[in-house]
């Protein structure tokens, strides 16, 4: 990947690029002027990556710069810093390798670090490693937990030491109420919470005037939506096929106290075969979907995005929010949605400052 390089005196300079980007891009489809959301210009990153590097008896992170036009061609950056990570993260980088770097035991065999940070700065450590962890690590993390403030996780081969807990509670002001988020290792979340706030207060707005009408989401992670949105409807029916994301989902059900909403383990595709009577099962049974009336859908996939047949189900819908990390392939899923909706409202979310990606959301109401 490129690394990115943060100059927040350029920030508007990157921003208005991106805008005008998006605006020549998706001109075709004649959307309303273009919703831009900024993000701090720096220290924006709740969770990041390091590999750990070995060089004599020092020890240090790094990361690897790709040449995009050879991916097998990896230049190695030592990261003393990183800007792009909260300022709680860049604190405890210098902090913990001071820690561990004379400790044998914590030292040894260890090649990569991941943190995940929230607002408020509770962070959790993992410590990924080439060796079996023994007692002896286990009591000298223990003892760093506490020296360091923080929640550490060792990983091996087949093995993984919870010390304290695996996740942690981040907390999101959206218009006014703060919603508890459980964000679990290694597993999808929005890496930046300033931003994501924003989306949240976004989808929110387009989705108000449906409390007599229900919801359905696909692809909804840990529940970051369908927690934001279930006051906007009468019920809401989330669906996603990650087991630990499904559990977090419900977790967070229950820590902000929704009651109108459902979160079922399913693909998007099978859940579409459900919608139209070619799949059934104990879990469809379950779902009990005679008893929805879906007027909106809400969908944020993978780079990827949506193959026809999934375009082909959103377009049955009246209203349709399109949640998307890559431009380029919803601006390839419009062109099959537009058939049937209009595009009434265009948002960019500067998830990612300082690099090409663009977060973007879309609504689109039938004709």
């Amino acid at each position: 990947m490129a690394i990115p390089v943060v100059d927040p005196k350029r920030y508007t300079e990157q921003l208005d690029a991106k805008r005008e980007r998006l605006e020549a891009q998706f001109a075709r489809f004649s959307p309303p002027a273009l919703e831009v959301y900024p993000s701090p210009p720096s220290h924006y990153r709740q969770r990041c990556e390091f590999r750990v590097w070995h060089e004599g008896d020092d020890l240090y992170y790094v990361m690897f710069e790709v040449n995009p036009d050879d991916p097998s061609d990896k230049a190695l950056v030592r990261m003393d810093q990183f800007a792009v990570a909260s300022e709680r993260i860049n604190a405890l980088m210098p902090a913990l390798l001071d820690a561990i770097r004379d400790n044998p035991v914590m030292r040894r065999k260890l090649f990569q670090v991941e943190f995940l940070s929230t607002l408020a700065g509770e962070t959790l450590v993992s410590l990924i490693y080439h060796r079996p962890l023994e007692d002896d690590w286990e009591a000298d993390a223990r003892a760093l937990e506490q020296a360091l403030g923080v929640m550490i996780i060792g990983r091996s081969r087949k093995q993984r030491i919870v010390l304290t807990r695996d996740h942690v509670w981040e907390r999101l002001e959206v218009d006014g109420r703060t919603l508890h988020y459980q964000q679990v290792e290694n597993s999808f979340t929005q890496p930046n919470a300033q931003i994501c706030s924003a989306m949240l207060s976004w989808a929110r707005d387009v989705t108000t005037g449906s409390q007599h009408s229900d919801l359905v989401e696909l692809y909804c992670g840990n529940g970051n939506f369908t927690i934001a949105l279930a006051e906007n409807f009468r019920r809401v029916l989330a669906t996603e096929i990650s087991r630990t994301s499904v559990a977090s989902a419900k977790v967070n059900l229950e820590a902000n106290q929704v009651t109108n909403a459902v979160v079922a383990r399913m693909s998007a595709e099978d859940f579409s075969a459900a919608l139209k009577g070619d799949k059934g099962g104990r879990r469809v049974d379950e779902m009990a979907l005679d008893g929805y009336d879906f007027s909106t859908v809400l969908v944020d996939p993978p780079r990827a995005g949506l193959d026809a047949d999934s375009c082909a189900q959103l377009s049955e819908y009246q209203r349709i929010v399109y949640i998307s990390c890559n431009p380029d392939t919803l601006a390839d899923n419009l062109e099959q949605l537009t058939q049937t909706h209009d595009v009434v409202r265009f948002a960019l979310f500067d998830q990612f400052p300082f690099t090409h990606h663009c977060e973007c959301g879309v609504l689109l109401e039938r004709r």
